[in-house]
């Protein structure tokens, strides 16, 4: 049973839908975080992902300072900013010189992967490998740049200085889950595509959790991905341009996002495949009362702080109603616990 309230937040890839620029993609991202600022949403987190037709979120920092400029209360940050493929010193910089023009409402989460395919992670940062092997020291960097202690260092970045700008670890191993209870920071997962550490990793976490200065106890995010409509009927069919992407993704077709189509039999059966079943297992898709059941049963079992909800689907305003409709679930949950 459900024990405490869950926060609930959005992860948005600014999704470029076939048919639409790239100024109107941020302009439906910035569209749909300022219904979240409405909607009790806690956080809008923006993904760094690279070489892809169907992503925007490339130049993350600045898409969240555009974000955090057209919203009001909602905090605004990364999920996460892929630090092998960038300096310590600069993302410090960026995201202090965010945390002071948006004061106590910027997040920076990081995470180890290259958000690209191995070609392009290459182009970025030649050495990624081995910056990939010694993120704990990278995280390390960063935090030592927002100290006020750093301020006698010889190199600084005095834009973060104490600047209150929370770091997040982000995993899909468990490699991440230890980074994460070392440091006493909170630690999310990818569950919206990698799910089969995700409990595991929960279980190391708690378990080798040491309290920090920020943070007393663990706080544990997880992604899972929400496709909430009128009918189940309506939620299945706008679900399947979610599936084309991810088998696209999975045969290496590279793409805009697709409009929905019907389901058929071929369809469902490519989904029905174990990549792709392995993918999606933590995927909501229905009315309210089925994405409801679903969400409850998961928020009982991971005992999870906080849900990061991840719409890929087609059109801007399938994907508003989607959020709105998730905003009325949580609020609904978290009242049977009040």
């Amino acid at each position: 049973m459900l024990n405490k309230e869950t926060a609930y937040s959005i992860l948005d890839l600014a999704i470029i839908s076939n048919g639409k620029t790239l100024i109107e993609t941020f302009d439906d991202s910035l569209a749909l975080a300022q219904l979240a600022d409405t909607e009790g949403y806690a956080r809008y987190w923006l993904a760094e992902h690279h070489n892809s037709d169907a992503i925007g979120s490339s130049a993350t920092s600045i898409l969240i300072g555009k974000i955090a400029e057209g919203t009001e209360r909602i905090r605004v940050g990364s999920g996460g900013i892929m630090l092998p493929n960038h300096s310590p010193l600069i993302i410090a910089e960026q995201f202090g010189t965010l945390g002071t023009l948006y004061p106590k409402r910027i997040d920076l989460g990081l995470g180890r992967a290259p958000g690209t395919d191995q070609a392009t992670a290459k182009a970025i940062r030649s050495d990624f490998y081995q910056a990939a092997m010694s993120f704990p020291d990278e995280v390390q960097k960063i935090q030592n740049y927002f100290s006020t202690e750093n301020a006698s260092e010889k190199v600084r970045a005095n834009v973060a200085e104490g600047v209150s700008v929370p770091i997040y670890i982000l995993g899909s191993s468990q490699d991440s889950a230890h980074l994460a209870a070392k440091k006493g920071l909170p630690y999310a997962f990818a569950s919206h595509f990698a799910t089969a550490h995700l409990i595991k990793a929960f279980e190391i976490y708690h378990r080798e959790f040491q309290p920090s200065k920020v943070l007393d106890k663990p706080y544990t995010l997880a992604g899972v991905n929400i496709i909430v409509a009128d009918t189940d009927e309506d939620a299945e069919r706008i679900s399947t341009s979610l599936y084309t992407m991810i088998i696209n993704l999975l045969t290496g077709k590279r793409d805009r996002m697709q409009p929905p189509v019907e389901m058929n039999a071929q369809l469902r059966g490519i989904i029905q495949q174990s990549a792709v079943q392995q993918m999606l297992k933590y995927t909501f898709i229905g009315s309210k009362e089925t994405v409801k059941v679903g969400i409850k049963s998961f928020m009982e079992t991971t005992q999870v702080d906080e849900l990061i909800a991840v719409t890929n689907i087609y059109a801007a305003e399938d994907r508003m109603k989607s959020y709105k409709l998730f905003a009325e679930i949580m609020k609904e949950l978290n009242a049977e616990v009040a």
